[in-house]
């Protein structure tokens, strides 16, 4: 009885198993804006509504929203110009810029469908309007790039690959470690990707792609001698993506076929 039930245990977990592997397939998705195929199981409308319903709670955890109408408003033409100069105008996202009272924290971000972050503490650190292209547009990158979207995905399929073999044996935690390391792996990836998008959206904006590798050297100074080694982080070292935006301001820059 006992042998019986285990094996029945093992064929559950292996259709669960086989379940996840059918519903990954099947979320294949061809992105346009990246030429990639990737793994997503939402719509952009949905990727739309977990932007608005984030972004309240986001803003608090930053203490809110900075109180410099001036500022928001440069920052709200520098992100439209690139949005209305690129094919981030004719994707579905409802591209909103939002600057955040946080003076400590040097970062900037977005939330799936548009709604893209950037903090006082790193505005202040900016030379020049084109390196806050640079900034902005690397995070409009992420929003094309699905990159949130991707991740919630390869998150639910690992979670469902961990509940087969548990139930089959005592392995959940290896596979949940695999998870993580695709995770963080794709991290990586993501800002590298980001990264090339930005260089492309600055040159079909007319800002200069060679401000970008300033931002790459702030954010470097600012981790300082003791930042995380590249293999420990999800995102690529600074000179790691120096040289990788130098490629890309080579081959955008090379020609103007970068045009969209």
């Amino acid at each position: 009885m006992r042998r019986g039930g285990l094996k029945i245990r093992i064929l559950i977990g292996l259709a669960i198993v086989a379940f996840a592997f059918f519903k990954k397939c099947a979320n294949k998705t061809h992105n346009p804006y990246t030429d990639r195929v990737q793994n997503i199981s939402m719509t952009s409308e949905e990727e739309i509504a977990i932007g608005l319903q984030s972004a309240p709670q986001i803003a608090q955890q930053h203490g809110g929203l900075y109180p410099d109408e001036k500022l928001q408003k440069y920052v709200d033409m520098v992100g439209n110009k690139l949005v209305n100069a690129t094919m981030a105008r004719e994707s579905p996202y409802r591209f909103e810029f939002h600057l955040l009272a946080d003076a400590n924290t040097i970062n900037a971000f977005a939330l799936p469908g548009g709604q893209v972050f950037i903090t006082y503490a790193l505005l202040s650190k900016l030379e020049n309007e084109d390196q806050l292209a640079g900034v902005l547009g690397h995070e409009i990158g992420h929003v094309l790039g699905r990159h949130s979207a991707e991740r919630i995905a390869e998150h639910d399929f690992w979670k469902t690959i961990s509940a087969g073999a548990s139930v089959g044996a005592d392995a959940g935690g290896l596979v949940n470690g695999i998870g993580q390391n695709v995770l963080l792996g794709n991290g990586r990836e993501d800002e590298l990707e980001s990264d090339n998008l930005g260089v492309l959206f600055m040159i079909n904006a007319g800002y200069n792609p060679e401000e970008m590798i300033g931002v790459m050297k702030i954010l470097k100074e600012a981790a300082g001698p003791n930042r995380t080694p590249e293999f420990q982080s999800t995102h690529p070292d600074p000179d790691n993506r120096i040289e990788k935006i130098e490629e890309a301001i080579e081959t955008y820059g090379a020609t103007a076929e970068g045009q969209y």
